[in-house]
């Protein structure tokens, strides 16, 4: 039997993040021992008093459907977190609770986007002939970009590359690239995978455009809490004028240590939060009842683990730097977030499968992400683990 596959399916590569990671774990199956740098995940456990209020809400019947777009509790709590980041435009009625921060951006994309017929996907998601356009800033994960194809949206890009991954000097790049054909903006500080943290002077710029353009503006905002050097990351809808055009978009895997839980939100204009409400509820129908409960407690009293968390990532990001510049290599210091782009030469793809076919460590690409000649490292592992990996890199010559 032959099938004929749907063409926004076909379109899009896998996750160059999973490809990576599955090599890993195919030769961790045959007895390696791999130093596995790629996948974002932390690696601390879920702190003890959010798995015991999932517990609890188990064992108190918490185990059904919940309203389709959040238990009230979930969103009060949620808004009561963006007023604290000075978003107080937000009220429950402009929160959508999604399985997972990935799934809150395929749903405004699929909400959003319409492809070059209004209806459906377009051509190649790439040509001029496409639908709604989206502007990607460089280096960006890599889902975003297959995110925008399945809706059947076209993809304009700016590169911060050669900025050091600074948005604000990438400005006139971005100026010349958004236009009023620009239906959305993805703005993603502290970000994944440079880490940077986008000046307020570079936010002010994107906010000028997008009120020029009038270009709705996703602020994925999931690293906001993971932040160093007494850095803060601004939330992008607390600026003039961003009020009611930024989606802000956050979940609970990364600061809290919950990617294996899926949960996640974003927080809209109400009509927004309505539509995708009809692509929630004929999808996913509603993120896991005890789940929303842990999230619950997440965000009201889990801080203090934050704060250990952070200044552990934040010793392994100055280890990190210490480590690669004694073999000469000069990195971008992150901001925030728990990756580090490596420039490892033009063939990043080559460098990135000898690391992990030779050196038994699992980086990522940075084509995917936009940024040929870089890898991705992530320091979500050990101080001794990160030291390891970088002696091993050194002693295969990929240094």
């Amino acid at each position: 039997m032959h099938m004929d596959f749907a063409e926004r399916v076909t379109r899009v590569e896998p996750s160059a993040t999973i490809a990576i990671s599955n090599l890993a774990a195919e030769l961790e199956s045959e007895g390696v021992d791999v130093v596995d740098l790629s996948v974002g995940e932390p690696d601390f456990d879920t702190p003890e008093n959010i798995k015991d209020a999932a517990k609890t809400a188990m064992d108190a019947g918490a185990t059904g459907y919940t309203p389709s777009d959040g238990i009230p509790e979930l969103k009060d709590a949620i808004v009561e977190k963006l007023h604290a980041d000075g978003l107080t435009q937000y009220g429950t009625e402009n929160v959508l609770v999604t399985p997972g921060g990935k799934q809150a951006l395929y749903e405004v994309f699929q909400t959003l986007i319409d492809g070059a017929d209004g209806r459906g996907p377009s051509a190649s998601g790439t040509s001029s002939r496409s639908g709604d356009e989206v502007c990607l800033l460089d280096p960006a994960w890599v889902s975003y970009e297959a995110m925008v194809k399945l809706a059947g949206g076209s993809l304009a890009r700016v590169d911060t590359a050669a900025h050091g991954f600074d948005l604000e000097p990438a400005l006139d790049d971005l100026e010349a690239t958004v236009s009023d054909e620009t239906e959305l903006l993805v703005v993603n500080s502290p970000g994944n995978p440079h880490g940077s943290i986008y000046t307020d002077v570079a936010l002010e710029g994107v906010r000028d455009l997008a009120v020029e353009h009038d270009i709705t503006v996703i602020s994925d905002e999931i690293y906001k809490e993971i932040t160093y050097d007494g850095h803060e990351a601004t939330s992008l809808g607390t600026l003039d004028g961003m009020e009611d055009r930024t989606i802000t978009l956050n979940g609970f895997s990364k600061a809290y240590a919950m990617t294996g839980w899926r949960l996640g939100y974003f927080a809209g204009p109400a009509e927004l939060v309505e539509q995708a409400g009809k692509l929630h509820s004929h999808s996913v129908t509603c993120a896991v009842n005890f789940v929303q409960h842990a999230g619950v407690e997440a965000l009201n009293n889990t801080d203090e683990s934050i704060d250990e968390m952070r200044s552990a990532f934040e010793a392994r990001r100055d280890m990190l730097v210490e480590l690669f510049a004694e073999y000469g290599k000069d990195v971008p210091e992150p901001e925030g977030a728990f990756y580090m782009m490596l420039p490892v030469g033009e063939d990043d793809q080559a460098w990135a499968e000898e690391a992990v076919e030779e050196a038994h460590v699992a980086t990522v690409p940075g084509s995917p992400f936009g940024t040929p000649g870089y890898v991705r490292l992530s320091y979500a592992a050990s101080r001794e683990r990160l030291r390891e990996g970088v002696e091993r890199l050194a002693e295969a010559d990929l240094l």
